[in-house]
């Protein structure tokens, strides 16, 4: 009975932010459609919002983008491999945490989810350059990898903003950066920073340096391109600026904000 009145107040909720957004002329020839988006609807959110809550407290087996990965190499016929480990945030080192965050977020602390005013910044560089600027929080990348699909696209973006807004609501900053720093990519299959210190460095994400942070934190726009193994002249030059904003940053200090 609970999970009938649970699944109902989420379908009022979905019919409601759809009418608010479709036409009544449309809604009127949806029919049976609009019965069963707003079915699929209810279920997809319903399934979210389980996932969320269990992976707030349990260790993550997989994100949407490892499968998404996994599956595209099976088609194509080639062989795949994950490495991975999972790893509390007590058991990454304090450098690695502020490399990410001095890289990828550096308002990380302080934002909802999403930082209004990286995104300002964001569209005003790139209606100047033909180079196009992200302005994706370490929340929203988090999302992302968990739970959708890579690639520039509005449509994902538009689900994006509000399932961070939930998972920041529900992890908190904290697990946020202890999830990312588990499923992000640092290489071909190699994902989460237990894996990655093991892999180039031969040792635990808590032996980490900072030079060496600073190096799997510079790899994070493409690890396909910046490669840890083989870093070039413009990550040698960005892991050196990674390593000068986690001192401005405060260092340490800046995680006790958290």
């Amino acid at each position: 009975m609970a999970k009938r009145r649970k699944s109902s107040w989420m379908n009022r909720l979905l019919q409601q932010v759809i009418r608010f957004f479709v036409p009544k002329q449309i809604r009127s020839k949806m029919g049976w459609f609009w019965f069963g988006s707003t079915r699929l609807g209810t279920s997809l959110v319903g399934g979210f919002l389980a996932l969320v809550m269990l992976f707030s407290v349990l260790p993550v087996p997989y994100s949407a983008y490892m499968l998404q990965q996994k599956v595209y190499h099976l088609f194509a016929g080639e062989r795949y491999d994950i490495q991975k480990k999972w790893v509390s945030l007590d058991q990454i080192a304090w450098q690695m945490q502020m490399a990410v965050i001095a890289s990828e977020d550096q308002t990380f602390e302080s934002h909802f989810g999403i930082d209004l005013n990286a995104i300002q910044r964001a569209l005003i560089r790139n209606g100047k350059s033909k180079k196009v600027v992200g302005a994706s929080t370490i929340s929203q990348q988090t999302v992302k990898n968990m739970f959708l699909w890579h690639g520039q696209s509005w449509i994902r973006k538009g689900i994006e903003l509000p399932m961070t807004l939930v998972v920041e609501n529900v992890w908190g900053k904290a697990r946020i950066l202890e999830v990312y720093l588990n499923v992000a990519e640092f290489g071909d299959g190699i994902f989460g920073v237990e894996a990655a210190a093991r892999h180039f460095f031969n040792k635990s994400a808590n032996q980490l340096s900072l030079q060496e942070a600073a190096l799997l934190a510079a790899s994070l726009p493409n690890p396909q391109v910046y490669r840890v193994n083989k870093p070039g002249p413009t990550m040698r030059k960005r892991q050196a600026w990674i390593m000068r904003q986690v001192n401005n940053l405060g260092g340490k200090n800046y995680l006790e904000k958290l």
